[in-house]
């Protein structure tokens, strides 16, 4: 449900059959497509009592009160106003539905039937998802959905190495437990991404189009590939509660190495020189390596790899967050080109039409 970006209750109308009664207009904005859905008060009411049973609890929000009144004197002086108060209280409920921390009324079979959601958008129930039917459009929706639970599992990541560093140990794991649930429901649902593109596929769309989402799905799943390595990767530093370790904090038991085999080590033989511009000078120890021997320098430099790759790996993500976000801008892009050519055709069609007649006009002037 998170595909959702915005809902509004806007209008209503006034229905005769099969007996008089007032339905409201749902506009449902996603990141791809929007539709609308009509719906009677009493509809609201079945939802409400369907997702207090399902979740267990009722909704964050209150539906607005049904007035008895009306019922027995018909139209009234004020119905025009009452109305409009229970349009605001229906269109306050379904938002706080969305806006609510708790997923469980957003993934409720209940909600996803009554808002219309197109088939393929299972929530977080693989076992729908695996036989999923996509439309074109649902597709795309469910794919920006994966993006945002991926970045989910970024913000756990995060928040482990942050409390891991904190030295609450029972928090990390509890985060990064939480990250791999996640993750292997981010898994789950990209498999039946492929299959439903290759649905897709199979029923007519684009090559190009085609291999367009096929980079897409490819990129998920790298994706989920580096965070699999993340998740299972333990923090090298702030395991034992020590807010900034040295360099050198997991070295102090190891042997310290002989003056003639340092010696050895960082003055014999010939010089190292650079490639480029003038010798180098020889090699300086450091009070980081000082107290190392070979094998210690060599976990020390190992460590440091770690650590940057780590770093470069967290640039990666958000360079790739800026291409998705490109990417999102261009299929945008590509959309209303497409409404302006259409529009373009139309009018051309009414121009021909309009020429067309003056030359009948004129013939009869």
């Amino acid at each position: 449900m998170t595909a959702i970006q915005a809902i509004y209750i806007r209008s209503h109308e006034q229905r005769p059959t099969p007996k008089p009664h007032v339905v409201y207009r749902i506009e449902i904005q996603a990141h791809v497509r929007s539709w609308q859905m009509w719906h009677r008060y009493s509809e609201f009411v079945e939802l409400h009592t369907e997702l207090t049973k399902s979740t267990g609890s009722p909704p964050p929000a209150a539906l607005p009160p049904k007035n008895a009144l009306s019922v027995l004197k018909g139209p009234f002086r004020n119905e025009g106003a009452f109305i409009e108060q229970r349009r605001v209280g229906l269109e306050t409920y379904l938002r706080a539905i969305l806006s609510a921390k708790e997923e469980k009324w957003r993934d409720s079979y209940a909600l996803r039937d009554f808002l219309g959601v197109p088939v393929g958008k299972q929530g977080s129930v693989p076992e729908r998802g695996s036989n999923a039917k996509f439309s074109s459009a649902s597709w795309l929706d469910e794919h920006l959905e994966l993006q945002s639970r991926i970045r989910d599992v970024r913000a756990d990541i995060n928040r482990r190495d942050t409390l891991s560093d904190r030295g609450d140990v029972n928090a990390s794991h509890t985060a990064n437990v939480q990250a791999k649930k996640r993750l292997a429901e981010i898994i789950s649902r990209v498999r039946t991404l492929t299959e439903g593109l290759q649905e897709l596929g199979m029923s007519g769309m684009a090559e190009g189009e085609l291999q367009r989402r096929t980079d897409m799905v490819a990129r998920l799943q790298d994706d989920c590939e580096k965070l699999g390595k993340m998740v299972t990767v333990a923090r090298q530093v702030s395991r034992t509660g020590i807010p900034a370790p040295s360099p050198t904090a997991g070295f102090t038991n190891v042997a310290v190495a002989p003056e003639s085999d340092r010696a050895a080590l960082l003055g014999g033989g010939k010089p190292v020189t650079r490639v480029f511009g003038v010798a180098s000078k020889t090699p300086q120890e450091t009070d980081v390596t000082r107290p190392l021997d070979d094998h210690g320098v060599l976990q020390l430099q190992k460590t440091q790899l770690e650590q940057q790759d780590a770093q470069v790996s967290q640039l990666t993500s958000i360079l790739q967050r800026q291409r998705h976000l490109g990417e999102a801008i261009n299929a945008e892009l590509i959309t209303q080109n497409e409404m302006l050519d259409n529009l373009n055709s139309e009018v051309d069609v009414v121009g021909t039409r309009l020429l067309s007649a003056k030359k009948q006009m004129n013939r009869l002037g």
